[in-house]
């Protein structure tokens, strides 16, 4: 589908459209938040994709190359809005990497609520790390930021989330 889509065949197009179109969203809505600006990313990357599919070379999967694509859109749309980083002063601290209370069992909508919750830098951080498996190194990438940022703002942010977590 990806060849017969780079010669712009556009069956073959809708048909990867329709194949990744469902996951693609649900990657932008958590970082975005805002089914809107979800929608408009999401748009906004199949179109730049189809754009560029001559510069993909089959290193990675159609699939991961694209999540690439909606990822770093997710992240401009916030950058544009100012909604990056909530805040990196103690930025050269050391982190301590506490253990936390053994094997909490929080629900999971708990989680989800906490995750609401939090500032929306921590959001991100959280989002790229734990639920799209990227390491500091590529987040740090991604985001613009140093890796010892971003690797002190995961911290920041998962004792941030366990706290309001705790508290609900």
């Amino acid at each position: 589908m990806v060849e017969q889509s780079k010669t712009g065949n556009q069956n073959a197009q809708y048909q990867l459209y329709r194949l990744y179109v469902d996951a693609m969203f649900n990657v932008a809505m958590r970082l975005l938040t805002i089914r809107e600006d979800a929608e408009d990313v999401l748009q906004e990357s199949f179109v730049e994709a189809f754009k560029k599919l001559d510069t993909f070379r089959f290193e990675s999967t159609f699939g991961a190359w694209l999540k690439r694509i909606v990822i770093n859109r997710s992240i401009n749309h916030l950058k544009a809005k100012r909604l990056l980083l909530s805040s990196l002063e103690n930025e050269g601290e050391p982190i301590e990497d506490e253990e936390i209370g053994g094997n909490q069992n929080f629900e999971i909508e708990k989680i989800k609520m906490g995750l609401g919750q939090l500032p929306e830098g921590y959001k991100q951080i959280i989002t790229l790390y734990l639920i799209e498996g990227y390491d500091h190194v590529e987040i740090g990438e991604v985001l613009g930021i140093a890796t010892s940022t971003s690797k002190s703002q995961y911290h920041r942010a998962k004792k941030k989330l366990i706290q309001i977590v705790n508290e609900l």
